[in-house]
């Protein structure tokens, strides 16, 4: 099964310490290693992106930043055989950030990657 972390948080107004930097590198190379982690990159502030939506029978696109406090900073693609080996493996994540920069909070989303097996068999 796959599953997408995504990562949310405010912008901090320090840079994050090297030792995270190290622990974040060491955990995805355990991840990596077990063949758990399939991608994982930081996403551009909101104010490179746009919004766009299908309301009422109309599409618009707003140009970010969004009003939003917590911004989408990174993601992880994990395949695992459980969304419990999902969520382990983004609490290693955010635990890291907890010991290791005094006040940074943000959250984790794990969200199920739909794949084939979540569909019924194609009909004739």
């Amino acid at each position: 099964m796959r599953y997408l972390v995504l990562l949310k948080a405010q912008q901090p107004s320090t840079p994050p310490p090297p030792e995270l930097m190290e622990a974040i590198m060491k955990l995805g190379g355990e991840a990596t290693a077990a063949g758990a982690l399939l991608d994982t990159a930081g996403l551009a502030p909101s104010a490179s992106g746009a919004l766009v939506e299908l309301t009422g029978g109309r599409l618009s696109v707003t140009d970010g930043p969004f009003a939003e406090a917590k911004e989408l900073i990174s993601y992880a693609l994990y395949e695992v055989r459980s969304r419990e080996e999902a969520v382990e493996w983004a609490s290693r994540f955010m635990k890291l950030h907890r010991d290791l920069w005094n006040g940074w909070e943000g959250e984790s989303a794990v969200v199920k990657v739909m794949g084939p097996e979540d569909f019924g068999p194609p009909t004739a």
